[in-house]
């Protein structure tokens, strides 16, 4: 059976709660860092850390979904 759909779907899903990920830690951090830095690096920071969080976990929730594809 091809599963093909089925992975493309997983990888979707993980991208989609990375992106979601993305936001949330887009607000949190970014208020967080503007008490402790200045306009440029502040939100600099900010974005940084939440796009490190996105891709992290958007391969972490991608990976898991494939793998329990597998099972």
């Amino acid at each position: 059976m091809d599963q093909r759909s089925d992975r493309i779907a997983a990888i979707a899903t993980g991208i989609g709660t990375g992106l979601i990920v993305l936001m949330v830690a887009w607000l949190i951090v970014n208020r967080i860092a503007a008490i402790f830095w200045e306009a440029p690096v502040g939100p600099v920071v900010a974005i940084a850390v939440a796009m490190l969080g996105a891709i992290g976990t958007a391969i972490v929730v991608g990976s898991r979904l494939v793998r329990s594809l597998a099972n």
